[in-house]
């Protein structure tokens, strides 16, 4: 039997506190993996930027894998879309069919928000948000749960997104400030989530106050930047795969090597690698999104699933005995 989860499934079975444990155990467990992260990229013809990306996801404890084929319009909304084929490992029995727009913005939010708590200053109670989108705001739910956010300072693009996120977190009992360029933002957070669709860099070192932490999430295809490549080499910079980094992520997009990353988070989340070396060193973490994040979080969707009874059940083969004597 397949179970379908749609995005109201899913909100109804996923709990952001569950998905970040399984994330958290998900780093560490990918550093004894074998198999290197693969994504497949196609250009799409409807806008610039516009992609399709097929991403297979294994990881060692997880008896299943997941292939995920997502399309990205920067112009939609939302403007991700696609499906995630949860997989039994032994057999290839199609388990779970997941809404891909739910899993990605889940998956990247909230490894994102275990990220930018373990980097950030300890005292950082202001967070900064560059780009008012899905992500951005997984990010936010994600890291309240781990860390006091007293203040949220954000700019968009589009200043009507902005004001309608901090409307929403205004309303949840957050104090909220809508300012009008990336650099402000900078300026006044030491925690600062950037997730936009930007070619160009918003930041730059000048920008960014000593001893503040940035999680750059948009700089996850080749060519796009948010980041200059004068504020990398300053800072201590954290990525998710050091491959991924070089051919699809910011280090490579930026013309830096491989070297200039001081580690992967699995290394800071399992403790030999610290997240800092002083207080007044600049961190980034500037991932690029790893296949088996999709897996921890299907995995943990479809086993909360049959455990309430929830998504639709399905037939995706006839079975013998369902054919009579056709």
């Amino acid at each position: 039997m397949t179970v379908l989860l749609g995005a109201t499934e899913l909100q109804r079975v996923v709990a952001p506190q569950a998905v970040v444990r399984a994330l958290r155990q998900g780093f560490v467990a990918a550093l004894a993996s074998r198999t290197a992260p693969q994504r497949v990229r196609q250009s799409l013809p409807a806008s610039p930027g516009s992609i399709a990306v097929l991403l297979p996801g294994l990881l060692p404890g997880i008896p299943a894998y997941t292939v995920k084929v997502n399309a990205k319009f920067p112009d939609a909304d939302p403007a991700i879309s696609g499906i995630v084929c949860l997989h039994d490992l032994e057999t290839g029995e199609l388990l779970a069919l997941l809404d891909s727009a739910f899993v990605t913005a889940w998956r990247t939010g909230l490894s994102a928000a275990l990220a930018t708590d373990l980097l950030s200053p300890a005292g950082a109670r202001a967070v900064g948000i560059i780009g008012a989108g899905a992500q951005a705001d997984m990010t936010l739910r994600g890291l309240i749960r781990l860390r006091t956010v007293e203040r949220v300072v954000i700019h968009d693009a589009d200043d009507g997104r902005a004001h309608r996120m901090a409307g929403v977190w205004q309303r949840a009992g957050l104090a909220c400030q809508v300012v009008g360029s990336a650099r402000e933002v900078a300026q006044s957070c030491d925690s600062v989530v950037t997730a936009t669709w930007s070619r160009r860099p918003l930041l730059r070192l000048p920008d960014v106050r000593p001893g503040s932490h940035i999680t750059s999430l948009g700089a996850d295809e080749p060519g796009k930047v948010e980041l200059d490549a004068g504020l990398l080499r300053h800072a201590r910079v954290i990525v998710d795969d050091l491959d991924l980094a070089m051919t699809s992520g910011a280090l490579g997009s930026a013309g830096l090597r491989r070297e200039d990353a001081a580690a992967v988070l699995g290394r800071i989340i399992d403790g030999t690698v610290p997240a800092r070396t002083d207080a007044g060193q600049v961190t980034v973490y500037t991932p690029v999104g790893l296949p088996w994040q999709d897996l921890a979080l299907s995995w943990a969707a479809y086993l909360a699933a049959l455990r309430d009874g929830a998504g639709v059940g399905f037939r995706f083969h006839s079975r013998p005995e369902d054919e009579g004597d056709a």
